[in-house]
C-alpha cells in the first residue's frame, strides 16, 4: 500500500508570518502521525524561510512512523541530515531564491556528485532518493547513484489532469515501470491533491509513498487536519483496491 508523509512546511510559514510558535510544527507533526500519516516530510532551505533547521532536531524524536528531510545537499544540508539521520532524505536541485522546487535531477549531467552524497549518506544508514522529472532515460544513470529510491516530480500530471488529459500520466508510468525494473522504488510528490491522488496511484500502483504538503495543508483549512489525512488515506486504499479488481 501507498505510504502518506505529509510535508508540514506550510504550518512553518503560517508561524513564520506572525513570529513566535504558532501554529506548532512539533504539534501538527504529532497529530498528523495521530490521524494517520505514515511519515512526515520537511524541506528546509538556507534561508530558513519556513522550516527552520532547529525545527528539525525539535522533530526528530517525535517523529515515530518515517521522518522524510528533502533539500538540495548544500554544506548546511548535509550536515544536518548527518546529525539528525532521519530514515529517508530525498534530494532536490532547488535554487535558494526557488519559491517551490521545479525541476529534479539531470542524473547524468551530476552522476559523480550524487553518487560522492548518497555513498555518505548510506554509509550513516539513512535510505535516499532523488527528485526526478519523468524522463525514462535518466533511471539508468539515477540506479548508477546507488540511490534507494527516486521521487517523480509530479507537477506536469497535476497540470494535466486538472485539465483533462489523463494521457499526462503515461510518461510518469514509463518512468516508475524503468526505474523498479532498476530495481529501485518510486515516491511521488508536487501538486498532489483529494483530486488527482486516486488517479495517479491507480495508473502507478508501484509508488511506494507520496508526500503531499501545500494541497493537504491547504484542503485542511476547509475540511479539517484529520478528516483530510483521513481522505487521501481512503482514496489510497481505493486506488489500490480498484486496481486489483
Amino acid at each position: 500500500m501507498t505510504k502518506l508523509s505529509v510535508n508540514i512546511n506550510k504550518i512553518a510559514t503560517i508561524r513564520n508570518a506572525r513570529g513566535g510558535s504558532e501554529p506548532s510544527v512539533t504539534q501538527a507533526a504529532i497529530r498528523c502521525q495521530q490521524y494517520g500519516a505514515q511519515g512526515i516530510t520537511i524541506h528546509p532551505r538556507p534561508d530558513q524561510r519556513h522550516i527552520k533547521y532547529q525545527d528539525a532536531y525539535d522533530l526528530k524524536p517525535l517523529v515515530t512512523t518515517e521522518f522524510n528531510i528533502e533539500g538540495n545537499p548544500v554544506d548546511s544540508f548535509l550536515n544536518l541530515v548527518l546529525e539528525i539521520k532521519p530514515e529517508q532524505v530525498t534530494l532536490v536541485p532547488d535554487a535558494e531564491d526557488a519559491i517551490t522546487s521545479n525541476a529534479g535531477w539531470d542524473t547524468k549531467k551530476h552522476l559523480n556528485y550524487l553518487t560522492e552524497i548518497i555513498s555518505e549518506f548510506k554509509k550513516n544508514g539513512i535510505r535516499t532518493s532523488i527528485f526526478l522529472d519523468p524522463k525514462p532515460d535518466l533511471i539508468a544513470y539515477a540506479a548508477k547513484t546507488g540511490t534507494d529510491r527516486i521521487e517523480l516530480y509530479t507537477e506536469a500530471f497535476a497540470n494535466g489532469f486538472a485539465a483533462g488529459n489523463h494521457k499526462a500520466v503515461l510518461p510518469y508510468q514509463e518512468t516508475a515501470k524503468i526505474a523498479v525494473e532498476h530495481g529501485l522504488q518510486v515516491n511521488a510528490g508536487h501538486d498532489l491533491s483529494l483530486q488527482n491522488i486516486e488517479f495517479l496511484i491507480q495508473q502507478i500502483p508501484t509508488i511506494a509513498e507520496v508526500s503531499i504538503g501545500h494541497a493537504l495543508i491547504s484542503e485542511a483549512i476547509y475540511l479539517g487536519l484529520e478528516n483530510t489525512i483521513q481522505m487521501y488515506l481512503r482514496k489510497i486504499e481505493k486506488a489500490h483496491f480498484n486496481q486489483n479488481l
